[in-house]
């Protein structure tokens, strides 16, 4: 009976999310659009004021100053942005957006895998273009993420999507970007449940899980040197490693880590790597920089891990990694991730506050995870050529006082920000003013 009330429960959840559906995607543009008057916030460093913005057939066509600017409008939809301001579509790298709809119901997380080695996984057939959490991070101006798997050692591999789509074909901009890997942890703590002291303490097993990582390294390349019989796929989905077309985003925060990770990239032939989370960046600056390693720098809005951290140092680290030359985004995987990426604007504006300049800040979420991701020729920034996913905001995009969208596009398409949230407001706003 207990189990029967749990199914019930589970359908009735799911058939509220099909009931709730996401927005229907917006058509192809068919019209020429011109944006007049905004402030241009390029993504790149530069800002254009009293900017003219001109998107055909999906694509940036002009961006430049409207006074510069000389052209014929006829047939064109003209908007008017005097006073507001223009913004690349914000990037959530790192996520689980899609794979999860609600944590209760097991037939809707498609978030890990069972075992501890599975980098042929792919995230991207398990994306759920219906979901309510994706459409809820819109009306933040966060239009695109990279979809990620969890678990194991060797977690599957990564695609990034744009929010506005009917299926997950629709919805990719770049189709298994990278392999990502939980490196071990070279410290543990103890387990409170089983009223274990909570410090922290050697893993005594480190070098042997890192072994076996390199062993299973070893063995895929045996496999290639092979005749790839009998067909093998976690070890065909490592050769994008070694050949280069895909990245390995490992996952690591402690120090030591950090340098055995990079260790362990440069000595099996792995061509592009990524560290994600790097708490500990900051003690390995140097060595991130010689050797041109990416960042994507854990959650901004968390507490420091070691009492005799700094109480700003979430805070203020991308700073000090910004300002010795290594290329960092910003990341928001932890506790409640996927309702919090639409919070992702709001963390690179505490890194401003903190000292980092505001465009620097922006480019945090957009032009530099573009590049980490490898997508800095489709967007991005404001530039001819690009996608047009972008958006209009009332005020500072970075501000979660005044960043309010009027519009935004994805790939020129012109989509809906209302989400089951935007109903809800204007809803029970109208009831308490009767």
């Amino acid at each position: 009976m207990k189990n029967l009330k749990h199914k019930i429960l589970g359908f009735a959840l799911l058939l509220s999310m099909v009931v709730f559906a996401q927005q229907t995607p917006a058509p192809k543009q068919k019209k020429d659009i011109a944006i007049f008057g905004a402030t241009a916030h390029i993504g790149d460093g530069t800002v254009i004021e009293n900017s003219c913005l001109i998107i055909k057939d999906g694509k940036i066509a002009t961006i430049a100053s409207a006074e510069q600017v000389k052209f014929n409008v006829k047939g064109m939809d003209i908007i008017t942005a005097t006073g507001q301001h223009i913004y690349p579509g914000f990037i959530a790298p790192n996520s689980t957006l899609g794979l999860v709809e609600v944590d209760a119901v097991r037939a809707s997380n498609d978030a890990d895998e069972v075992g501890a080695m599975n980098p042929h996984i792919r995230s991207l057939i398990a994306y759920n273009t219906e979901s309510k959490i994706v459409e809820s991070m819109r009306p933040n101006g966060v239009l695109m993420g990279q979809i990620t798997p969890r678990g194991g050692r060797l977690s599957g591999t990564s695609s990034i999507v744009q929010f506005d789509a009917w299926n997950w074909e629709d919805a990719v901009i770049k189709e298994d970007d990278g392999i990502h890997m939980n490196w071990p942890r070279a410290f543990t703590r103890g387990r409170w449940w089983l009223g274990e002291p909570s410090n922290l303490k050697v893993n005594k097993e480190y070098s042997k899980q890192v072994d076996n990582v390199t062993a299973y390294f070893n063995e895929s390349k045996a496999y290639q040197a092979g005749d790839k019989s009998p067909k093998h796929l976690p070890f065909e989905a490592l050769q994008g490693l070694f050949d280069g077309s895909k990245k390995l985003y490992v996952h690591v925060n402690s120090e030591k880590g950090i340098t055995d990770a990079i260790t362990f990239v440069k000595e099996n032939g792995v061509q592009h790597m990524v560290i994600v989370g790097g708490y500990e960046a900051y003690k390995v600056a140097n060595l991130l920089k010689h050797h041109n390693v990416p960042l994507l720098l854990q959650r901004v809005h968390s507490e420091p891990n070691s009492d005799d951290d700094d109480y700003d140092l979430p805070f203020k680290q991308a700073k000090q990694l910004v300002d010795l030359g290594i290329l960092v985004g910003l990341e928001n995987a932890g506790g409640m991730e996927r309702m919090n990426a639409r919070n992702l604007p709001f963390l690179a504006g505490t890194c401003a506050a903190y000292g980092l300049d505001k465009e620097q800040a922006l480019s945090l979420i957009t032009l530099n995870t573009a590049k980490i991701l490898g997508i800095e020729n489709q967007v991005g920034s404001l530039e001819v050529g690009k996608d047009a996913t972008l958006f209009i905001s009332e005020g500072d995009a970075l501000d979660m006082r005044t960043n309010k969208l009027t519009k935004a596009f994805i790939q020129g398409r012109d989509i809906s920000l209302e989400s089951h949230q935007t109903e809800l407001y204007k809803r029970y706003s109208n009831k308490y003013k009767q």
